[in-house]
């Protein structure tokens, strides 16, 4: 990469065998300059000549500045959609691939939020927050950025190919793997590095003790990113990772305003925003229940006999929360508050 900052790929390609070996090339990079796969060279060509596809190089005036900083930026930014919008503040939001139905809430409406104050929302296309969290920007009409392991011409994970083509539409796939790169395990750590290195900030909504959300937050962390986390109940492995970060000074996060306020020169105030903290208008007996059902598993014994009431009048008030989104039903009897 460091050859890069004195020399453009047509220069490099345009050196002698010996000139690339004294600029401490390995000789199978030399080879592969000298040498280069001519189908694969086809391959890329013909899918740069498709609409929107396109490759950004480190010198172009496209390739985003606050990519630049970080410690090994790549090479190359193999794109399709509007590569604009890699100049825009953007917010990276990540998580577990296997959330809560919390936690893809959360993500979801926080993403949509964030998106209506300006910012591009920024993941990596997985399962679970990745996808709530583009999901939540393209709802708001805004734009997100998808950060791809693999190259431009698949789509992975494979069930998220209509998603995908919703975010090249409105938005942006972003690569630095070339065309016909398959998904390795290698290539999401070095994707993780992009995600962070593209955003002012980033948030974790849940998070395992040891995943690769945490090495994203590390990175970022590393970048000097903003870092941000929701906290969750000490009996959800799923909140101990955000509740580590948290310990270790990321910014403790319950509204999207704890992001603004941190981030409030990169946004313009949208008047008709309203942040994520109300709760629609329910009565006092309703309230009062809302209020005795936790983020965690709870019996419906332990809230009848904190309310005093009849099992039937607390099942037909947990009815109506939860036909009004306040609550969900969990195995065993139990019911978890969501919002």
């Amino acid at each position: 990469m460091h050859l890069l900052q004195t020399h453009t790929p047509a220069q490099l390609y345009a050196e002698s065998s010996a000139a690339l070996t004294a600029l401490g090339l390995k000789s199978e990079l030399v080879q592969a300059l000298k040498h280069p796969d001519q189908s694969a060279l086809d391959y890329d060509l013909a899918w740069l000549s498709l609409a929107n596809n396109a490759v950004i190089t480190f010198h172009d005036a496209r390739y985003p500045a606050q990519l630049k900083e970080i410690a090994d930026p790549p090479p190359l930014l193999f794109v399709r959609g509007k590569p604009e919008l890699l100049a825009l503040p953007q917010i990276a939001i990540v998580g577990s691939r296997n959330p809560s139905q919390l936690g893809i809430q959360t993500a979801f409406e926080f993403a949509q939020a964030l998106s209506r104050q300006g910012f591009v929302i920024t993941s990596g296309l997985a399962l679970g927050i990745d996808a709530a969290s583009h999901r939540g920007a393209l709802h708001a009409q805004g734009h997100t950025i998808a950060v791809a392991g693999t190259g431009l011409d698949r789509v992975y994970p494979a069930r998220h190919k209509d998603l995908a083509t919703e975010i090249v539409n409105t938005g942006l796939m972003v690569s630095e793997f070339p065309p016909g790169t398959l998904a390795k395990a290698n290539h999401f750590p070095r994707r993780n590095r992009i995600i962070s290195g593209l955003c002012q900030g980033l948030l974790v909504v849940e998070a395992a003790i040891e995943s690769g959300s945490l090495i994203t937050a590390r990175m970022a962390l590393e970048q000097n990113r903003e870092v941000f986390a929701i906290p969750g109940s000490i009996q959800n492995p799923l909140a101990r990772g955000c509740n580590a970060l948290i310990r270790q000074g990321a910014k403790l996060v319950e509204t999207t305003q704890d992001i603004l306020e941190e981030l409030n020169q990169y946004y313009q105030q949208d008047e008709s925003f309203t942040p994520i903290t109300g709760q629609s208008t329910l009565d006092l007996e309703q309230q009062t229940l809302l209020n005795r059902v936790m983020f965690s598993p709870t019996s419906i014994d332990s809230l009848v006999e904190n309310l005093g009431e009849s099992v039937e009048v607390v099942s037909s008030m947990l009815l109506i929360l939860e036909l009004q989104g306040y609550i969900e039903a969990t195995a065993g009897g139990c019911y978890v508050r969501v919002k």
